[in-house]
């Protein structure tokens, strides 16, 4: 008997295979089967590719001991056509590879469930947990905001409690791995056993593990990156979206998706419901839950009542300082030190300098694989490239000068603000947390727990310290620089950046009444950073909304971005055209482009870009995807489709 079976490839249909003396296969067995000269792991599939080509099956070699519900097989179809993506890749997200089935792992999760904890909710907070219980019974979007520091995490955690305690499985996604130690340890405070955790960095053995309890409904909750969604769940009943917000959450190479969107729409097939947790949502979050569309629940206070961070704008001129930190900060600082309270110096700027430029000439170091200038990172004595990685020795010359250069280091970095931090205050411990300096896991565990155990004063940090961590200690934070320096083709620049330095402000004062966030910033008067974001946040919400209809940008219409690349900038843009030309018979879109990538190169490939705009309501993938079956290209030529993009570079 013949049976359609999607393989992990790079494929859109299944292909059809013989069961020969295997018997009765049902939809969902995972089979190996003859693929080449190689043997590889496959689905039995819902559909069959419909032809009228006649032709010889193969047999398919075994049965494997698992397999994927139809709940989740609907899911992997529906992923695949929202995003443009195939089938077949999304499968392989899903079972991995073969590693996973090479031979059944013992899998056991200390989930005995005692559930006993000495957190007491606030009567806000159990406010909040009797509507979220209320939403429990079938597909409902419930978002719940709640100020930073006002215990959001508690009230999830009871949320999933009694999900859990009726022995269901509970999916709890995160936007950064940097986040996994100190998430797991309040989980494991709170519900006394150990989760498992779900991310790129698994080991093979322990993705197998967490692979095959999962499946078999012995592992009962996961705490995972993106790609945790597609793990196959037996008893699924609850999928918590922990800043919903974060742009981490998009996947931006290989199958591009938004992982928070994906929750729910695996959360509709599924039929259970799905919470999305931030202190300022989404545009888009915030736009459903305007039109009630998702249930809107608030916490407005801190957990045992602290008051949030002081904010003080701190003016900087534009004239050549020796220091990028100002004289006024350094006394804000100093204030807090003197009192044994650790600081936070914040740049969301890797390294040292942005660029060394020359004094005599203007050359500068660019990336010979992109069009972006190449960052020094003064500790590891190179320039480096930070989309392709490529790696320099700083030298003294120009590019085809034979004579001495005087390069001047141009745009701070943390490692940079290091230096100046610790020539002020000589005597304080100073560590930069970046990704530069957590170079593993171990690493990254090490600088937490120094900061927990008060074992550092001064912390310089990227925006992986703006997200979920808590420090008692910390009571003070100075943006160096808090203009909004977004580029202009980010349409979402000013959005981010207002979540950022929320979340950021966030980790200051959780354990005292005197706490103070300052920002440093060459437009002081600034409406955006003095109302919107200080003052209310959601004002710069409700005016974005406004601006966004007027401007038919998203949430009010859809957009599917379309990078065309190929090693030479000629190929790239013709490539472009063809697919404009072939993209102008649907009659419901409007295409902008082809233009340069604001990022025109990247990883030797030229980019070129087409933006499509329709209707927000109509789903255009469909068409699209006939468009793209129908185009015929170069070889040479690689399209990457973008649907709901939040980067525009």
């Amino acid at each position: 008997m013949d049976y359609p079976v999607l393989l992990t490839k790079k494929i859109n249909f299944p292909l059809t295979y013989n069961s020969g003396v295997l018997g009765k296969f049902n939809v969902g067995d995972i089979v190996t089967v003859p693929f080449g000269n190689s043997e590889e792991i496959g689905v039995i599939w819902d559909k069959a590719q419909i032809t009228k080509k006649k032709f010889k099956t193969k047999k398919i070699k075994k049965k494997l001991n698992y397999k994927l519900n139809r709940n989740l097989i609907k899911f992997i179809n529906s992923f695949s056509a929202y995003n443009l993506s195939s089938k077949g890749i999304v499968l392989k997200m899903c079972l991995g590879n073969i590693n996973n089935f090479k031979k059944d792992e013992k899998y056991f999760q200390e989930n005995t469930f005692s559930l006993k904890n000495n957190f007491e909710l606030n009567i806000e907070q159990k406010k909040a947990l009797d509507e979220l219980l209320s939403q429990n019974k079938s597909f409902k979007v419930s978002v719940l905001q709640g100020i930073t520091g006002s215990g959001k995490t508690h009230v999830y955690f009871e949320n999933a409690k009694r999900i859990l305690s009726k022995n269901n499985q509970v999916l709890i996604l995160f936007p950064e791995i940097t986040l996994t130690n100190q998430f797991e340890k309040r989980f494991r405070d709170f519900f006394g056993f150990k989760p498992f955790v779900w991310h790129s960095k698994v080991t093979i053995k322990e993705r197998r593990k967490i692979w095959q309890g999962v499946s078999k409904n012995k592992i009962k909750v996961i705490l995972g990156a993106r790609s945790a969604l597609l793990l196959p769940f037996k008893s699924l009943k609850l999928i918590i979206v922990d800043e919903e917000h974060d742009a981490s959450y998009k996947q931006e190479e290989g199958s591009i998706y938004n992982a928070r969107d994906m929750a729910i729409l695996r959360s509709s097939i599924e039929n259970i419901p799905v919470n999305l947790i931030s202190s300022i949502p989404s545009i888009e979050t915030y736009n459903n839950c305007v039109n009630n569309k998702y249930k809107l629940i608030k916490i407005k206070k801190r957990y045992q009542n602290y008051p949030l961070a002081k904010t003080k704008i701190v003016g900087v001129g534009l004239e050549n300082k020796k220091n990028y930190i100002s004289e006024e900060s350094f006394k804000i600082a100093e204030k807090f030190l003197d009192k044994n309270d650790q600081v936070l110096f914040f740049l969301n700027r890797r390294g040292h300098s942005t660029l060394l430029i020359c004094k005599k000439c203007g050359y500068r170091f660019t990336c010979p694989n992109c069009s972006v200038y190449l960052t020094y990172h003064k500790n590891f004595e190179k320039l480096i490239c930070h989309y392709c990685g490529v790696k320099k020795e700083p030298n003294n010359k120009c590019k085809d000068g034979d004579d001495q250069c005087d390069f001047y280091k141009y745009g701070p970095g943390v490692e940079k603000i290091s230096e100046e931090v610790k020539s002020r205050f000589p005597n304080k411990r100073v560590k930069i947390f970046s990704s530069d300096y957590l170079i593993n896991k171990k690493k990254g565990y090490d600088i937490i727990e120094e900061i927990e155990n008060n074992k550092i004063d001064i912390i310089i940090g990227t925006q992986l310290i703006s997200k979920g961590f808590n420090f008692k200690n910390l009571n003070c934070i100075i943006v160096v620089d808090s203009d909004f320096t977004g580029k202009g083709y980010d349409l979402r620049s000013t959005e981010k950046n207002i979540q950022l330095f929320n979340q950021l402000s966030g980790r200051a004062g959780r354990y005292s009444s005197d706490s103070l966030i300052a920002y440093q910033t060459l437009t002081p008067n600034n409406f955006v950073l003095t109302e919107s974001m200080i003052k209310n946040p959601e004002a710069f919400l409700d005016e974005e909304l406004v601006l966004r209809r007027s401007n038919n940008l998203p949430p009010f219409k859809r957009l599917i971005a379309i990078i065309i690349s190929a090693k030479s900038q000629e190929l790239s843009f013709k490539g472009a055209q063809q697919l404009k030309t072939e993209l102008k018979k649907i009659s419901d879109i409007d295409i902008l482009g082809p233009v340069e990538s604001p990022l025109a190169k990247i990883k030797k490939s030229y980019r070129s870009r087409l933006l499509i705009k329709s209707e927000s309501s109509r789903f255009i993938q469909k068409k699209i995807a006939i468009s793209l079956e129908n185009l015929k290209i170069s070889s040479k030529i690689k399209l990457t489709v973008d649907v709901d993009p939040i980067n525009f570079s």
